[in-house]
């Protein structure tokens, strides 16, 4: 929310997912350097109780600090770096408390216990881009202590095209690798057979696919597609041409290794996608 649309289209999309019974709304710090935060906290000041709100702590950037020096105490994991994050949520939304806080990524500098000790003071935690080993061992040692790629607005040449702050971005990373483009022919095809896709939404497993409506008719799109079905033979199809090949790194491990620029220094993704990593710097405490 608050990325490409201005606060008044934004507000339309809010009404109307609200209208159509949507409850949980997510966003972060860093989505637009706050004020998807700012915009979100106006749209439910007289729906609070009726609606979920989740945001995130993690990830830094000079955008949003007065001295544009990287200061390493705003990134990271660390528990200064969560109570300064999340007291700055809270202002931007105007609220006396987060439902949900996410980790936004796992950053291999702070010990998991400490992360798990600090997320002591919200209703609910949870985790984004973090690998699985990494929840298995948060959530043994919380019981121990007892605590858009696919969206059809890109092609081969659009995406040379964007607008300069954002062309290094995660659109135009996903656009150098050939498989992206090969997956994302397939699901054009499928789409012109039918018309429509819902591709993501009817995988086993996905509890609620991440749309990205800038405007009230692409959230319209987007809530029609739970009113139809691929063919089995479609589905096949998608999944065949999405398939890993085991040459690039998995999710979130790319991710991460995209993040050195947002978080101070650069990153060595772990050899084998283990639990250990040698240099990681997303907010080391000074």
């Amino acid at each position: 929310m608050g990325i490409g649309s201005n606060k008044e289209e934004a507000k339309k999309v809010f009404d109307l997912y609200y209208e159509k019974g949507g409850n949980f709304f997510d966003t972060a710090n860093v989505y637009n350097f706050g004020e998807s935060e700012r915009f979100l906290g106006d749209y439910v000041s007289d729906k609070r109780s009726d609606v979920v709100v989740a945001t995130k702590y993690t990830i830094n950037t000079t955008a949003m600090q007065t001295d544009k020096r990287l200061n390493p105490n705003f990134g990271g994991n660390h528990r200064k770096s969560l109570v300064e994050n999340l007291n700055k949520s809270l202002k931007r939304l105007n609220m006396s408390y987060i439902d949900i806080l996410y980790v936004h990524a796992f950053e291999y500098r702070t010990l998991i216990e400490e992360i798990m000790r600090s997320l002591d003071d919200v209703l609910y935690i949870a985790a984004s881009d973090v690998p699985s080993w990494v929840l298995t061992r948060s959530n043994t040692i919380a019981e121990l202590h007892g605590w858009s790629f696919l969206t059809g607005k890109y092609t081969r040449k659009s995406t040379t095209n964007l607008k300069s702050n954002y062309r290094d971005r995660s659109v135009t990373s996903h656009s150098k690798d050939e498989k992206n483009w090969e997956i994302l022919d397939e699901v054009i095809a499928v789409s012109k057979e039918i018309g429509v896709t819902n591709w993501i939404q009817q995988k086993p497993g996905i509890t609620s696919p991440i749309i990205g409506a800038r405007t009230v008719t692409q959230l319209e799109e987007n809530l029609e597609s739970l009113e139809f079905k691929l063919t089995p033979e479609q589905m096949k199809r998608l999944d065949d041409v999405s398939k890993p090949t085991g040459r690039e790194i998995p999710f979130p491990y790319s991710l991460i290794d995209k993040l050195d620029k947002h978080l101070g220094k650069n990153i060595e993704v772990p050899d084998k996608f283990g639990p250990i990593a040698t240099t990681y710097n997303y907010g080391r405490l000074y």
